[in-house]
């Protein structure tokens, strides 16, 4: 069934994802309408996984990364182009 409205929905992804790997994972919520991604995001961190969210300034509609945002369980806030970069930086400190 749908999840806030949408099918898939990246929120049922997280969460499973996050049951499993728990703090061995990292997420990040890009461009997107409405709130899809915040409970995955919230379920990840509570697992001790890092969480990131693309910026207001990159991103076409701020719904999802701002939905994130606003759990405050979002580790970082970066622009598109600096987000891929961030991930290689946290599984090389691994």
């Amino acid at each position: 069934p749908p999840i806030h409205g949408v099918k898939p929905a990246v929120d049922k992804l997280f969460i499973s994802a996050a049951e499993v790997y728990k703090n061995r994972i990292l997420c990040c919520v890009f461009t997107g309408m409405g709130r899809d991604g915040a409970e995955g995001v919230k379920a990840i961190k509570s697992k001790g996984g890092f969480t990131m969210a693309q910026d207001e300034t990159t991103s076409v509609i701020y719904g999802m990364p701002r939905a994130a945002y606003e759990t405050g369980c979002v580790d970082a806030v970066l622009p598109d182009y600096e987000i891929s970069q961030e991930i290689v930086r946290l599984v090389e400190q691994k």
